[in-house]
Protein backbone atom coordinates (compact mmCIF):
# COMPACT_ATOMS: atom_id res chain seq x y z
CA UNK A 1 0.00 0.00 0.00
CA UNK A 2 1.27 3.86 -0.95
CA UNK A 3 1.52 5.78 1.73
CA UNK A 4 0.99 9.69 2.00
CA UNK A 5 1.77 12.31 4.52
CA UNK A 6 -1.11 14.49 5.98
CA UNK A 7 -1.21 18.18 5.01
CA UNK A 8 -3.59 19.96 7.53
CA UNK A 9 -2.72 19.98 11.19
CA UNK A 10 -5.76 18.38 13.76
CA UNK A 11 -6.60 21.93 14.45
CA UNK A 12 -6.84 22.94 11.23
CA UNK A 13 -9.03 19.11 10.18
CA UNK A 14 -10.98 19.33 13.64
CA UNK A 15 -12.42 23.07 12.38
CA UNK A 16 -12.63 21.82 8.93
CA UNK A 17 -15.00 19.30 9.98
CA UNK A 18 -16.89 20.77 12.49
CA UNK A 19 -20.67 21.22 12.68
CA UNK A 20 -20.10 25.10 11.84
CA UNK A 21 -17.56 24.60 8.62
CA UNK A 22 -18.85 21.16 6.95
CA UNK A 23 -22.51 21.37 6.48
CA UNK A 24 -24.75 18.15 5.60
CA UNK A 25 -26.94 17.89 2.77
CA UNK A 26 -29.42 15.45 3.17
CA UNK A 27 -30.52 13.87 0.01
CA UNK A 28 -33.52 11.23 0.74
CA UNK A 29 -34.44 9.34 3.85
CA UNK A 30 -34.83 6.10 3.81
CA UNK A 31 -38.27 5.50 4.35
CA UNK A 32 -39.58 8.74 2.62
CA UNK A 33 -43.00 9.19 0.41
CA UNK A 34 -40.98 9.85 -2.79
CA UNK A 35 -39.91 5.97 -2.40
CA UNK A 36 -42.54 4.42 -1.01
CA UNK A 37 -44.70 5.72 -3.79
CA UNK A 38 -42.87 3.96 -6.23
CA UNK A 39 -43.51 0.73 -8.31
CA UNK A 40 -42.37 -2.44 -6.83
CA UNK A 41 -40.42 -2.55 -10.18
CA UNK A 42 -38.91 0.68 -9.46
CA UNK A 43 -37.58 0.63 -6.71
CA UNK A 44 -36.00 -2.40 -7.97
CA UNK A 45 -34.63 -0.54 -10.62
CA UNK A 46 -33.41 2.31 -8.44
CA UNK A 47 -30.85 -0.07 -6.45
CA UNK A 48 -29.07 -0.95 -9.55
CA UNK A 49 -29.24 3.22 -10.78
CA UNK A 50 -27.42 3.49 -7.25
CA UNK A 51 -24.90 1.07 -7.53
CA UNK A 52 -24.16 1.99 -11.38
CA UNK A 53 -23.60 6.00 -9.65
CA UNK A 54 -21.32 4.65 -6.92
CA UNK A 55 -18.70 3.15 -9.17
CA UNK A 56 -18.80 6.57 -11.38
CA UNK A 57 -16.45 8.08 -7.76
CA UNK A 58 -13.80 5.59 -9.31
CA UNK A 59 -13.56 7.21 -12.44
CA UNK A 60 -14.34 10.77 -11.62
CA UNK A 61 -11.09 10.44 -8.68
CA UNK A 62 -8.77 8.97 -11.69
CA UNK A 63 -10.00 11.98 -13.74
CA UNK A 64 -9.04 14.39 -10.67
CA UNK A 65 -5.57 13.14 -9.77
CA UNK A 66 -4.01 9.73 -10.41
CA UNK A 67 -3.42 9.48 -6.80
CA UNK A 68 -7.18 10.10 -5.10
CA UNK A 69 -7.41 6.27 -5.37
CA UNK A 70 -4.20 5.17 -3.20
CA UNK A 71 -5.14 8.44 -0.97
CA UNK A 72 -8.42 6.96 -0.24
CA UNK A 73 -7.13 3.36 0.60
CA UNK A 74 -4.52 4.86 2.90
CA UNK A 75 -7.03 7.14 4.18
CA UNK A 76 -9.46 3.85 5.16
CA UNK A 77 -6.23 1.79 6.28
CA UNK A 78 -5.20 4.47 8.64
CA UNK A 79 -8.59 5.08 10.25
CA UNK A 80 -9.31 1.55 11.13
CA UNK A 81 -5.80 1.86 13.18
CA UNK A 82 -7.64 4.58 15.03
CA UNK A 83 -5.77 7.37 13.39
CA UNK A 84 -7.95 10.51 13.97
CA UNK A 85 -6.15 12.80 11.61
CA UNK A 86 -6.78 10.48 8.86
CA UNK A 87 -10.75 9.83 10.19
CA UNK A 88 -10.80 13.93 10.06
CA UNK A 89 -9.22 13.72 6.61
CA UNK A 90 -11.28 11.00 4.87
CA UNK A 91 -14.32 12.78 5.90
CA UNK A 92 -12.66 15.81 4.16
CA UNK A 93 -11.88 13.70 0.94
CA UNK A 94 -15.60 12.28 0.59
CA UNK A 95 -16.83 15.02 0.78
CA UNK A 96 -14.84 16.94 -2.17
CA UNK A 97 -13.95 13.55 -3.25
CA UNK A 98 -10.65 14.43 -4.22
CA UNK A 99 -7.73 15.14 -2.43
CA UNK A 100 -7.47 18.48 -3.87
CA UNK A 101 -10.21 21.22 -3.91
CA UNK A 102 -11.26 24.40 -3.03
CA UNK A 103 -13.24 25.49 -0.03
CA UNK A 104 -16.54 28.48 -0.41
CA UNK A 105 -13.26 31.42 0.64
CA UNK A 106 -11.55 30.37 -2.29
CA UNK A 107 -8.78 28.43 -0.11
CA UNK A 108 -7.36 25.53 -1.90
CA UNK A 109 -7.49 22.61 0.36
CA UNK A 110 -4.32 19.98 -0.16
CA UNK A 111 -5.19 17.29 1.96
CA UNK A 112 -1.39 15.43 1.01
CA UNK A 113 1.83 16.70 1.27
CA UNK A 114 3.62 16.85 -1.75
CA UNK A 115 0.22 17.15 -4.11
CA UNK A 116 -0.87 20.13 -5.35
CA UNK A 117 -3.18 20.88 -7.91
CA UNK A 118 -2.71 20.19 -11.63
CA UNK A 119 -4.05 22.07 -14.66
CA UNK A 120 -4.68 18.62 -16.38
CA UNK A 121 -5.97 16.89 -13.78
CA UNK A 122 -5.47 13.19 -14.18
CA UNK A 123 -6.42 13.46 -17.36
CA UNK A 124 -2.64 14.14 -18.14
CA UNK A 125 0.71 12.97 -17.05
CA UNK A 126 1.23 14.63 -13.78
CA UNK A 127 4.62 15.60 -14.32
CA UNK A 128 3.40 17.45 -17.43
CA UNK A 129 4.17 21.32 -17.92
CA UNK A 130 1.94 23.42 -20.12
CA UNK A 131 5.07 24.50 -22.01
CA UNK A 132 6.21 20.93 -22.50
CA UNK A 133 2.39 19.73 -23.51
CA UNK A 134 2.55 22.75 -25.94
CA UNK A 135 5.79 21.32 -27.62
CA UNK A 136 5.41 18.02 -27.79
CA UNK A 137 1.91 18.55 -29.76
CA UNK A 138 4.06 20.76 -32.28
CA UNK A 139 6.57 18.18 -32.52
CA UNK A 140 3.93 15.35 -33.04
CA UNK A 141 1.47 18.20 -36.25
CA UNK A 142 4.97 18.14 -37.68
CA UNK A 143 5.76 15.03 -37.46
CA UNK A 144 2.57 13.75 -39.83
CA UNK A 145 0.82 12.58 -36.44
CA UNK A 146 -2.33 14.70 -36.79
CA UNK A 147 -5.16 12.33 -35.76
CA UNK A 148 -2.91 11.22 -32.48
CA UNK A 149 -2.94 15.01 -31.60
CA UNK A 150 -6.99 15.02 -32.49
CA UNK A 151 -7.62 12.67 -30.42
CA UNK A 152 -5.03 14.16 -27.67
CA UNK A 153 -7.23 17.23 -27.71
CA UNK A 154 -10.76 15.41 -27.32
CA UNK A 155 -13.14 15.66 -25.14
CA UNK A 156 -13.60 12.22 -24.15
CA UNK A 157 -9.49 10.93 -23.97
CA UNK A 158 -7.45 10.04 -21.44
CA UNK A 159 -3.85 10.95 -22.10
CA UNK A 160 -0.44 9.04 -21.28
CA UNK A 161 3.12 9.45 -22.25
CA UNK A 162 4.17 7.12 -24.93
CA UNK A 163 8.40 7.54 -25.20
CA UNK A 164 8.98 11.01 -26.34
CA UNK A 165 4.80 11.08 -27.24
CA UNK A 166 1.76 11.60 -25.73
CA UNK A 167 -1.21 8.99 -26.50
CA UNK A 168 -4.67 9.10 -25.89
CA UNK A 169 -6.80 6.94 -24.60
CA UNK A 170 -10.62 6.47 -25.00
CA UNK A 171 -12.76 6.78 -21.67
CA UNK A 172 -14.01 3.40 -22.95
CA UNK A 173 -11.01 1.50 -22.94
CA UNK A 174 -8.69 3.20 -20.27
CA UNK A 175 -12.55 2.99 -17.31
CA UNK A 176 -13.37 -0.65 -19.20
CA UNK A 177 -13.96 -2.22 -15.46
CA UNK A 178 -15.71 0.35 -13.72
CA UNK A 179 -17.83 1.36 -17.45
CA UNK A 180 -18.47 -2.38 -17.61
CA UNK A 181 -19.66 -2.68 -14.09
CA UNK A 182 -22.00 0.61 -14.61
CA UNK A 183 -23.10 -0.62 -17.82
CA UNK A 184 -24.32 -4.07 -16.31
CA UNK A 185 -26.02 -2.16 -14.23
CA UNK A 186 -28.12 -0.36 -16.31
CA UNK A 187 -28.90 -3.47 -17.83
CA UNK A 188 -30.91 -4.84 -15.34
CA UNK A 189 -32.01 -1.68 -14.09
CA UNK A 190 -33.69 -1.38 -18.12
CA UNK A 191 -35.47 -4.79 -17.43
CA UNK A 192 -37.06 -3.49 -13.78
CA UNK A 193 -38.35 -0.07 -14.37
CA UNK A 194 -41.76 0.44 -15.15
CA UNK A 195 -41.44 3.10 -17.99
CA UNK A 196 -40.20 2.01 -21.76
CA UNK A 197 -39.21 5.73 -22.44
CA UNK A 198 -36.59 5.27 -19.69
CA UNK A 199 -35.93 1.80 -20.16
CA UNK A 200 -34.63 2.49 -24.10
CA UNK A 201 -32.42 5.28 -22.43
CA UNK A 202 -30.33 3.17 -20.01
CA UNK A 203 -29.81 0.22 -22.47
CA UNK A 204 -28.38 3.28 -25.22
CA UNK A 205 -26.46 4.58 -22.26
CA UNK A 206 -24.79 1.26 -21.30
CA UNK A 207 -24.14 0.33 -25.05
CA UNK A 208 -22.37 3.96 -25.02
CA UNK A 209 -20.37 2.85 -22.30
CA UNK A 210 -18.85 -0.18 -24.20
CA UNK A 211 -17.73 0.76 -26.92
CA UNK A 212 -15.37 3.68 -28.43
CA UNK A 213 -18.16 5.11 -30.69
CA UNK A 214 -18.77 9.12 -29.99
CA UNK A 215 -22.09 7.97 -31.86
CA UNK A 216 -23.42 5.83 -29.28
CA UNK A 217 -23.13 8.62 -26.67
CA UNK A 218 -25.20 10.69 -29.16
CA UNK A 219 -28.23 7.89 -29.08
CA UNK A 220 -28.39 7.86 -25.64
CA UNK A 221 -27.85 11.94 -24.90
CA UNK A 222 -30.53 12.58 -27.62
CA UNK A 223 -32.90 9.87 -25.70
CA UNK A 224 -31.93 10.98 -22.49
CA UNK A 225 -33.28 14.52 -23.28
CA UNK A 226 -36.55 13.47 -24.72
CA UNK A 227 -37.59 11.74 -20.90
CA UNK A 228 -40.28 13.76 -19.57
CA UNK A 229 -42.23 11.74 -18.22
CA UNK A 230 -40.77 9.55 -16.12
CA UNK A 231 -40.61 8.31 -12.51
CA UNK A 232 -36.97 7.48 -11.81
CA UNK A 233 -34.26 9.84 -13.47
CA UNK A 234 -30.64 8.82 -14.21
CA UNK A 235 -27.92 10.84 -15.88
CA UNK A 236 -24.08 10.65 -16.69
CA UNK A 237 -22.88 13.79 -16.62
CA UNK A 238 -19.90 15.15 -18.98
CA UNK A 239 -18.94 18.72 -18.32
CA UNK A 240 -15.53 20.63 -18.95
CA UNK A 241 -14.91 22.65 -15.66
CA UNK A 242 -12.25 21.15 -14.82
CA UNK A 243 -9.20 20.48 -17.48
CA UNK A 244 -7.62 23.96 -17.38
CA UNK A 245 -4.73 22.16 -19.76
CA UNK A 246 -6.76 21.70 -22.86
CA UNK A 247 -7.72 25.14 -23.58
CA UNK A 248 -4.18 26.52 -23.60
CA UNK A 249 -3.09 25.23 -26.90
CA UNK A 250 -4.81 28.03 -28.52
CA UNK A 251 -2.57 30.63 -26.63
CA UNK A 252 0.08 29.44 -27.82
CA UNK A 253 0.63 31.15 -31.17
CA UNK A 254 2.45 28.29 -34.05
CA UNK A 255 0.84 25.80 -32.01
CA UNK A 256 -2.78 27.42 -32.32
CA UNK A 257 -1.59 28.35 -36.10
CA UNK A 258 -1.15 24.44 -36.24
CA UNK A 259 -4.45 23.66 -35.32
CA UNK A 260 -5.81 25.89 -37.33
CA UNK A 261 -3.89 24.46 -40.40
CA UNK A 262 -4.86 21.17 -39.71
CA UNK A 263 -8.66 21.86 -38.93
CA UNK A 264 -8.47 20.50 -35.34
CA UNK A 265 -10.81 21.99 -32.32
CA UNK A 266 -9.66 21.41 -28.82
CA UNK A 267 -12.07 20.66 -26.98
CA UNK A 268 -11.31 20.73 -23.09
CA UNK A 269 -11.65 16.97 -21.00
CA UNK A 270 -15.48 15.68 -19.91
CA UNK A 271 -15.48 15.25 -16.02
CA UNK A 272 -17.63 12.29 -15.47
CA UNK A 273 -20.50 12.59 -12.85
CA UNK A 274 -23.64 10.63 -11.98
CA UNK A 275 -27.50 11.79 -10.43
CA UNK A 276 -29.73 9.59 -9.09
CA UNK A 277 -33.36 10.76 -8.09
CA UNK A 278 -36.91 10.32 -8.58
CA UNK A 279 -39.07 12.63 -10.61
CA UNK A 280 -41.06 15.19 -8.50
CA UNK A 281 -44.34 15.76 -10.63
CA UNK A 282 -45.77 18.60 -8.88
CA UNK A 283 -42.08 20.64 -9.22
CA UNK A 284 -42.29 19.24 -12.56
CA UNK A 285 -45.40 20.60 -13.82
CA UNK A 286 -43.94 24.17 -12.56
CA UNK A 287 -41.07 23.87 -14.51
CA UNK A 288 -42.94 23.37 -17.51
CA UNK A 289 -44.75 26.22 -17.38
CA UNK A 290 -41.79 28.12 -18.80
CA UNK A 291 -41.18 25.98 -21.77
CA UNK A 292 -43.98 27.49 -24.10
CA UNK A 293 -42.08 30.97 -23.68
CA UNK A 294 -38.81 29.90 -24.91
CA UNK A 295 -39.21 30.23 -28.44
CA UNK A 296 -40.05 34.18 -27.56
CA UNK A 297 -37.51 34.17 -25.26
CA UNK A 298 -34.76 33.02 -28.61
CA UNK A 299 -36.31 35.92 -30.37
CA UNK A 300 -35.07 38.51 -27.81
CA UNK A 301 -31.73 37.72 -27.03
CA UNK A 302 -29.39 39.69 -28.34
CA UNK A 303 -27.87 39.71 -32.35
CA UNK A 304 -30.42 36.63 -32.95
CA UNK A 305 -29.82 36.91 -36.13
CA UNK A 306 -26.42 36.28 -36.31
CA UNK A 307 -26.12 32.90 -35.00
CA UNK A 308 -27.96 29.73 -34.47
CA UNK A 309 -29.52 28.47 -31.39
CA UNK A 310 -29.81 25.18 -29.70
CA UNK A 311 -33.84 25.93 -29.44
CA UNK A 312 -34.98 28.03 -32.40
CA UNK A 313 -38.10 30.08 -32.72
CA UNK A 314 -39.99 27.26 -34.15
CA UNK A 315 -39.26 24.33 -32.17
CA UNK A 316 -38.11 23.94 -28.16
CA UNK A 317 -36.62 20.86 -28.01
CA UNK A 318 -35.90 21.29 -24.23
CA UNK A 319 -37.40 18.89 -21.85
CA UNK A 320 -37.34 19.69 -17.50
CA UNK A 321 -37.84 17.94 -14.82
CA UNK A 322 -37.62 18.38 -10.64
CA UNK A 323 -36.10 16.04 -8.89
CA UNK A 324 -35.68 14.61 -5.27
CA UNK A 325 -32.14 13.09 -5.08
CA UNK A 326 -31.22 10.06 -4.02
CA UNK A 327 -27.55 10.35 -4.45
CA UNK A 328 -25.05 12.28 -6.96
CA UNK A 329 -21.47 10.95 -7.26
CA UNK A 330 -18.03 11.85 -9.35
CA UNK A 331 -18.22 14.97 -10.94
CA UNK A 332 -21.78 16.15 -9.45
CA UNK A 333 -21.45 15.07 -6.06
CA UNK A 334 -18.18 16.81 -5.45
CA UNK A 335 -18.85 19.61 -2.72
CA UNK A 336 -15.84 21.97 -3.13
CA UNK A 337 -16.87 25.26 -2.15
CA UNK A 338 -20.16 24.70 -3.19
CA UNK A 339 -22.48 22.00 -5.68
CA UNK A 340 -24.98 22.60 -8.59
CA UNK A 341 -28.74 23.61 -7.97
CA UNK A 342 -28.89 22.48 -11.43
CA UNK A 343 -28.15 21.75 -14.98
CA UNK A 344 -28.65 21.97 -18.57
CA UNK A 345 -27.03 19.23 -20.91
CA UNK A 346 -25.60 18.35 -23.52
CA UNK A 347 -23.29 21.02 -23.38
CA UNK A 348 -22.62 22.23 -27.06
CA UNK A 349 -19.87 20.11 -27.89
CA UNK A 350 -21.21 17.40 -27.50
CA UNK A 351 -22.42 15.03 -30.72
CA UNK A 352 -26.35 14.40 -29.98
CA UNK A 353 -27.59 18.27 -30.97
CA UNK A 354 -25.94 17.63 -34.56
CA UNK A 355 -27.95 14.86 -34.80
CA UNK A 356 -31.73 16.69 -34.48
CA UNK A 357 -30.88 16.04 -30.51
CA UNK A 358 -32.66 18.86 -27.96
CA UNK A 359 -31.27 19.18 -24.23
CA UNK A 360 -32.76 18.99 -20.79
CA UNK A 361 -33.01 20.71 -17.43
CA UNK A 362 -32.94 18.82 -14.36
CA UNK A 363 -33.42 20.63 -11.06
CA UNK A 364 -31.77 19.26 -7.72
CA UNK A 365 -34.10 19.88 -5.25
CA UNK A 366 -32.87 18.86 -2.31
CA UNK A 367 -29.70 21.06 -2.44
CA UNK A 368 -31.90 24.09 -3.04
CA UNK A 369 -33.78 23.19 -0.29
CA UNK A 370 -32.87 24.73 3.43
CA UNK A 371 -35.84 25.62 5.12
CA UNK A 372 -34.68 24.48 8.38
CA UNK A 373 -34.72 27.28 11.58
CA UNK A 374 -30.94 27.45 11.68
CA UNK A 375 -30.50 28.17 8.18
CA UNK A 376 -33.55 30.56 7.95
CA UNK A 377 -31.88 32.35 11.25
CA UNK A 378 -28.59 32.84 9.32
CA UNK A 379 -30.34 34.24 6.65
CA UNK A 380 -31.63 36.87 8.84
CA UNK A 381 -28.71 37.28 9.95
CA UNK A 382 -27.07 38.02 6.62
CA UNK A 383 -29.73 40.32 5.32
CA UNK A 384 -29.79 41.98 8.30
CA UNK A 385 -26.05 42.78 7.86
CA UNK A 386 -25.82 43.14 4.49
CA UNK A 387 -29.24 44.26 2.72
CA UNK A 388 -31.16 47.93 2.93
CA UNK A 389 -34.04 46.94 5.32
CA UNK A 390 -36.54 47.99 2.69
CA UNK A 391 -35.96 45.18 -0.08
CA UNK A 392 -36.24 42.71 2.85
CA UNK A 393 -39.81 42.05 2.07
CA UNK A 394 -38.48 41.13 -1.50
CA UNK A 395 -35.98 38.65 -0.35
CA UNK A 396 -37.29 35.12 -0.93
CA UNK A 397 -35.58 31.94 -1.05
CA UNK A 398 -37.87 30.55 -4.08
CA UNK A 399 -36.87 33.34 -6.09
CA UNK A 400 -33.47 32.07 -6.20
CA UNK A 401 -35.13 28.77 -7.96
CA UNK A 402 -36.80 31.02 -10.25
CA UNK A 403 -33.51 32.52 -11.01
CA UNK A 404 -31.93 29.26 -11.79
CA UNK A 405 -34.49 28.22 -13.97
CA UNK A 406 -33.65 31.26 -16.05
CA UNK A 407 -30.13 30.74 -15.92
CA UNK A 408 -30.56 26.88 -17.38
CA UNK A 409 -32.70 27.62 -20.04
CA UNK A 410 -30.83 30.56 -21.42
CA UNK A 411 -27.79 27.91 -21.72
CA UNK A 412 -29.63 26.87 -24.73
CA UNK A 413 -30.11 30.22 -26.07
CA UNK A 414 -27.35 32.28 -27.83
CA UNK A 415 -24.38 30.90 -30.10
CA UNK A 416 -24.67 27.22 -30.36
CA UNK A 417 -20.53 26.95 -31.86
CA UNK A 418 -17.54 28.56 -31.87
CA UNK A 419 -16.92 29.52 -28.28
CA UNK A 420 -14.38 26.51 -28.25
CA UNK A 421 -11.93 29.41 -29.56
CA UNK A 422 -12.42 31.54 -26.27
CA UNK A 423 -10.08 28.95 -24.25
CA UNK A 424 -9.90 29.05 -20.83
CA UNK A 425 -12.21 32.36 -20.59
CA UNK A 426 -15.16 29.64 -22.45
CA UNK A 427 -16.74 28.70 -19.14
CA UNK A 428 -16.36 31.94 -17.37
CA UNK A 429 -18.76 33.95 -20.21
CA UNK A 430 -21.16 31.00 -21.31
CA UNK A 431 -22.28 30.92 -17.44
CA UNK A 432 -21.71 35.10 -17.63
CA UNK A 433 -24.33 34.73 -20.19
CA UNK A 434 -27.10 32.23 -18.71
CA UNK A 435 -27.15 34.49 -15.23
CA UNK A 436 -27.27 37.61 -17.23
CA UNK A 437 -30.26 36.10 -19.60
CA UNK A 438 -32.16 35.05 -16.74
CA UNK A 439 -32.61 39.47 -15.72
CA UNK A 440 -32.18 40.43 -19.04
CA UNK A 441 -35.46 38.42 -20.12
CA UNK A 442 -37.49 39.00 -17.10
CA UNK A 443 -39.67 41.50 -18.68
CA UNK A 444 -40.95 39.44 -21.64
CA UNK A 445 -41.36 36.61 -19.07
CA UNK A 446 -43.75 39.77 -17.29
CA UNK A 447 -45.68 40.26 -20.24
CA UNK A 448 -46.53 36.77 -20.42
CA UNK A 449 -47.64 36.68 -17.06
CA UNK A 450 -44.98 33.95 -16.67
CA UNK A 451 -44.05 35.96 -13.38
CA UNK A 452 -46.00 38.79 -11.29
CA UNK A 453 -44.31 42.83 -10.70
CA UNK A 454 -43.77 41.04 -7.17
CA UNK A 455 -42.36 38.16 -8.29
CA UNK A 456 -39.84 39.50 -10.64
CA UNK A 457 -38.88 42.23 -7.98
CA UNK A 458 -38.19 39.30 -5.63
CA UNK A 459 -35.86 37.68 -8.23
CA UNK A 460 -33.96 40.64 -8.90
CA UNK A 461 -33.74 41.40 -4.78
CA UNK A 462 -32.94 37.80 -4.17
CA UNK A 463 -29.81 38.13 -7.45
CA UNK A 464 -28.37 41.24 -6.01
CA UNK A 465 -28.36 40.47 -2.08
CA UNK A 466 -26.92 36.64 -3.14
CA UNK A 467 -24.13 38.28 -5.47
CA UNK A 468 -21.65 38.91 -3.14
CA UNK A 469 -19.26 36.31 -2.13
CA UNK A 470 -17.09 35.52 1.10
CA UNK A 471 -14.13 35.55 -0.76
CA UNK A 472 -12.07 36.71 -4.11
CA UNK A 473 -12.52 33.73 -6.39
CA UNK A 474 -9.35 32.43 -8.77
CA UNK A 475 -9.54 32.66 -12.17
CA UNK A 476 -10.59 28.98 -12.66
CA UNK A 477 -13.81 29.11 -10.64
CA UNK A 478 -15.66 29.98 -13.57
CA UNK A 479 -18.84 30.29 -11.49
CA UNK A 480 -17.39 32.51 -9.29
CA UNK A 481 -15.50 34.41 -11.54
CA UNK A 482 -18.60 35.46 -13.63
CA UNK A 483 -20.50 36.52 -10.14
CA UNK A 484 -17.41 38.90 -9.61
CA UNK A 485 -17.71 40.43 -12.86
CA UNK A 486 -21.74 41.01 -12.41
CA UNK A 487 -21.11 42.96 -9.18
CA UNK A 488 -18.39 45.24 -10.64
CA UNK A 489 -21.00 45.57 -13.84
CA UNK A 490 -23.78 46.58 -11.74
CA UNK A 491 -21.85 48.55 -9.24
CA UNK A 492 -20.75 50.46 -11.90
CA UNK A 493 -23.78 51.02 -13.83
CA UNK A 494 -25.61 52.31 -10.27
CA UNK A 495 -28.03 49.74 -10.41
CA UNK A 496 -26.25 48.12 -7.26
CA UNK A 497 -24.51 50.45 -4.54
CA UNK A 498 -24.17 50.15 -0.86
CA UNK A 499 -25.46 52.79 1.35
CA UNK A 500 -24.18 55.28 3.95
CA UNK A 501 -24.24 52.06 6.91
CA UNK A 502 -22.77 49.69 4.03
CA UNK A 503 -26.18 47.97 3.23
CA UNK A 504 -26.69 46.99 -0.27
CA UNK A 505 -28.93 49.56 -2.15
CA UNK A 506 -30.64 48.20 -5.13
CA UNK A 507 -31.99 50.39 -8.00
CA UNK A 508 -34.69 48.46 -9.28
CA UNK A 509 -35.15 50.16 -12.46
CA UNK A 510 -31.56 49.86 -13.55
CA UNK A 511 -31.01 46.32 -13.18
CA UNK A 512 -32.90 44.48 -16.19
CA UNK A 513 -31.34 47.31 -18.43
CA UNK A 514 -28.38 46.65 -17.10
CA UNK A 515 -28.88 42.79 -17.32
CA UNK A 516 -29.40 43.74 -20.72
CA UNK A 517 -26.46 45.67 -21.63
CA UNK A 518 -24.32 43.24 -20.28
CA UNK A 519 -25.73 40.03 -21.91
CA UNK A 520 -25.37 41.51 -25.34
CA UNK A 521 -21.77 42.26 -24.60
CA UNK A 522 -21.09 38.75 -23.40
CA UNK A 523 -23.04 37.81 -26.88
CA UNK A 524 -20.51 40.01 -29.09
CA UNK A 525 -17.66 38.65 -27.21
CA UNK A 526 -18.77 34.82 -27.67
CA UNK A 527 -19.32 35.81 -31.17
CA UNK A 528 -16.11 36.76 -31.68
CA UNK A 529 -14.33 33.43 -31.72
CA UNK A 530 -11.37 35.57 -30.36
CA UNK A 531 -9.03 34.64 -27.50
CA UNK A 532 -7.50 37.52 -26.63
CA UNK A 533 -11.74 39.35 -26.84
CA UNK A 534 -12.59 36.96 -24.19
CA UNK A 535 -9.82 37.42 -21.91
CA UNK A 536 -9.88 41.25 -22.03
CA UNK A 537 -13.85 41.12 -21.39
CA UNK A 538 -12.80 38.80 -18.24
CA UNK A 539 -9.91 40.77 -16.72
CA UNK A 540 -11.76 44.18 -17.16
CA UNK A 541 -14.71 43.39 -15.08
CA UNK A 542 -13.03 40.68 -12.90
CA UNK A 543 -12.19 43.09 -10.28
CA UNK A 544 -12.55 43.07 -6.28
CA UNK A 545 -13.71 46.00 -5.42
CA UNK A 546 -13.67 47.50 -2.02
CA UNK A 547 -17.84 46.99 -1.92
CA UNK A 548 -17.07 43.74 -2.28
CA UNK A 549 -14.76 43.34 0.51
CA UNK A 550 -16.76 45.56 2.73
CA UNK A 551 -19.75 43.01 1.98
CA UNK A 552 -17.48 39.71 2.44
CA UNK A 553 -15.92 40.67 5.76
CA UNK A 554 -19.77 40.86 7.33
CA UNK A 555 -20.49 37.27 5.46
CA UNK A 556 -17.66 35.74 7.01
CA UNK A 557 -18.59 37.22 10.40
CA UNK A 558 -22.14 35.60 10.21
CA UNK A 559 -21.33 32.34 8.00
CA UNK A 560 -18.57 29.94 9.13
CA UNK A 561 -18.99 27.31 6.98
CA UNK A 562 -16.53 26.67 4.96
CA UNK A 563 -17.75 23.45 2.90
CA UNK A 564 -20.38 21.05 2.59
CA UNK A 565 -21.09 16.84 2.39
CA UNK A 566 -23.54 14.78 0.72
CA UNK A 567 -25.50 12.21 3.21
CA UNK A 568 -27.27 10.33 0.87
CA UNK A 569 -29.56 7.97 3.34
CA UNK A 570 -31.53 5.92 1.37
CA UNK A 571 -28.81 5.35 -1.36
CA UNK A 572 -27.06 3.90 1.30
CA UNK A 573 -29.77 1.61 2.01
CA UNK A 574 -30.05 0.45 -1.06
CA UNK A 575 -26.43 -0.30 -1.76
CA UNK A 576 -26.01 -1.85 1.96
CA UNK A 577 -23.18 1.06 2.41
CA UNK A 578 -22.15 1.18 5.75
CA UNK A 579 -22.32 4.91 6.71
CA UNK A 580 -20.71 3.93 10.47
Amino acid sequence: MKTFELNLTSEELTKRTSKDCLIPKVMLEKDCEEYNLLCDGDKKALKHLVLAANKIDEVFMKQDNAANIDFKTFLEEESKKGNEDAKMTLKLFNAQIGMVAVDSEANKIYLAKGYGDLPGKGFYPNDLTTDEFHNILIDMIKSGKIKEVEDILNQRTMVIRDGKWLKAIDFTEFFKDEFSYVAQNLQIAATLSSNKDFNEYLKLQADALMEADPMLDAKADKKWAELQDTPLEFTISREQYADELTGTVIENAELSALLNKNNITPISKDSIGARVGIVNKKGTEKLLEIKKHLPLLAKNMPYNDEYEQNINTEDDKQTMVDVDIVTLRGDEGTYRGGITLAQNLPNNDKLSLTIGGGRRNVYHRQIRTSNTPEAIEKRQKRLNATLKKEFHKYYNPEADHWFTIGHENVHSLGPKSGTEALGKYKNIIEENKADMGSLALLDILLKQEMYTEEEVKQILVTYAADNFLKARPTLSQAHRVRTVMQSKYFLDKGAITLDENNLININLEKMIPTAKQMLAEIIKVQLSQDFNTGEKYVLENFIWTDEMEIISKKLKEIDKSLNGILKTPLADELSGKNTN
